[in-house]
């Protein structure tokens, strides 16, 4: 083993402790507020968020930059995100302030912080319901819009590591149609510095890249075919001009 592979190994190690030790601290300390009002309940999970994106940045040395800030719509939206790592499920609730993820309903079953995921409204998805599933995504999800909150959804459904390809699931699609909103479709390149099921991290910029929306009316299949070619250009946009980790 270099000494490089020693000091990452070393880092990895320091980095999970740090994230995973302070995290079940803080879910002690938080479980009083599950019982607060939810603004209050919004601003300890947006703290704890702070908190581990310090630990992030300055032990795993992963920093990210927000492009196309200009193209997120005045109102509320759908936000169809790529999905490569668990890092952007910290950095977006920075960015987008109170937008409300869809997700998978077993996260709810995680204490303390399954209990705050669902506290604050997120949508859990049952996955096993079939179209059923997808009704009930778009119920909440009207609900949600209509409080003035970005709706969060990854429309693969799944982490998919750099370079490959998945395919784009009904949810989105029954958003788009159902609603009447835009939706702003979303790139990043951060599975190259925190892949998917990899105990280390690479030091590195992440970028998050915000695509112009695209507006309600069009068909279903035409829509589909608009946001995965958005997206996935422009993924593939930024892993080839992002520096290649050491």
């Amino acid at each position: 083993m270099t000494a490089r592979d020693t000091h990452g190994l070393v880092r990895a190690v320091l980095f999970n402790i740090l994230f995973y030790g302070w995290t079940l601290i803080y879910a002690v300390f938080a479980v009083p507020f599950l019982l607060a009002p939810r603004p209050v309940v919004l601003a300890v999970g947006r703290a704890w968020n702070r908190s581990v994106m310090a630990i992030i940045e300055r032990v795993a040395g992963i920093r990210f930059q927000v492009k196309g800030r200009e193209n997120l719509p005045a109102g509320p939206a759908i936000i169809a995100a790529k999905h490569q790592s668990a890092f952007e499920t910290l950095a977006l609730p920075l960015i987008l302030y109170d937008a409300l993820f869809v997700l998978k309903r077993e996260l709810f079953w995680i204490p303390i912080f399954g209990w705050y995921l669902w506290r604050l409204g997120d949508i859990g998805i049952d996955r096993a319901a079939g179209p059923a599933a997808l009704r009930a995504i778009v119920r909440q999800a009207k609900s949600v819009l209509a409080q003035g909150h970005h709706v969060i959804i990854f429309p693969q459904g799944t982490r998919v590591a750099p370079g490959s390809r998945h395919d784009y699931g009904p949810g989105v699609a029954a958003l788009y149609t159902m609603l009447d909103v835009p939706v702003v479709p979303v790139a990043l390149n951060s599975g190259l510095y925190w892949g998917r099921r990899r105990f280390g991290k690479i030091a590195g910029t992440v970028t998050i890249e915000f695509l112009p929306a695209i507006a309600p009316g069009l068909e279903r299949q035409a829509f589909m075919a608009e946001l995965q070619q958005r997206i996935e250009a422009a993924t593939d946009r930024l892993l080839a001009q992002a520096p290649r980790p050491l």
